[in-house]
């Protein structure tokens, strides 16, 4: 079985395709590809109120570009139980809807993140409670097939550790590993992905006999 996803996002494709090659185990087997010609295709709006009705018309809006195709969508973000579930689906914007200093060679997700230690600055550590939060969603010719949750529970540190991941993966501390996100290897990083447990929830329902 081949799916299509809507994003070119690399971390998000990796996280992906890693989730699938571990369910390669039964009968079907899964194939993650990046949407041809995606960057083509002017993006629709992404202004519903939740994870899950975003996935779900961004499912619908690209899977009519692939007549007969099984295309997926997510919506993720970080949400942070003290800023009342913020940045949440801003997570990727959250920076800018702050407006957030910006200095020239600073990357998007440096600036995120230091936007996000200034907004817990008066928040103790052990009340900075988190999770990151996918929905995935699957349609075929504009028509939703399944949709399914993954989630990864930590907390945010109050300065960043690590060099690795991506996003607010430097301040996303795991207590049963003991460190951030950005410290993991690579393996148990794709591992622990919210995105790769969407899918992994998602694939079975897909394949309910698998």
């Amino acid at each position: 079985m081949t799916l299509y996803v809507a994003t070119s996002n690399p971390g998000k494709l990796r996280d992906f395709a890693t989730a699938a090659s571990g369910s390669n185990q039964g009968a079907t087997q899964i194939q993650i590809l990046p949407l041809p010609g995606l960057s083509a295709i002017p993006a629709p709006a992404e202004d519903q109120p939740s994870f899950s009705e975003n996935a779900i018309l961004k499912a619908r809006f690209y899977s009519r570009r692939a007549p007969g195709q099984i295309v997926l969508a997510d919506d993720s973000g970080l949400e942070v139980d003290a800023l009342a579930g913020a940045p949440g689906m801003r997570s990727a914007r959250y920076a800018d809807d702050l407006s957030f200093p910006e200095l020239p060679s600073q990357s998007l997700d440096t600036r995120n993140n230091l936007c996000l230690l200034e907004a817990l600055s008066n928040t103790a550590e052990e009340e900075r409670s988190a999770r990151y939060h996918c929905v995935l969603a699957a349609a075929r010719d504009g028509e939703v097939l399944y949709t399914a949750d993954g989630t990864v529970e930590g907390r945010i540190l109050l300065a960043p550790q690590g060099t690795d991941g991506f996003g607010y993966d430097p301040l996303f501390y795991l207590p049963e590993h003991g460190c951030t996100m950005a410290q993991l290897d690579s393996a148990t990083r794709l591992g622990l992905s919210h995105r790769g447990r969407a899918l992994a929830a998602l694939l079975r329902k897909l394949n309910p006999t698998d």
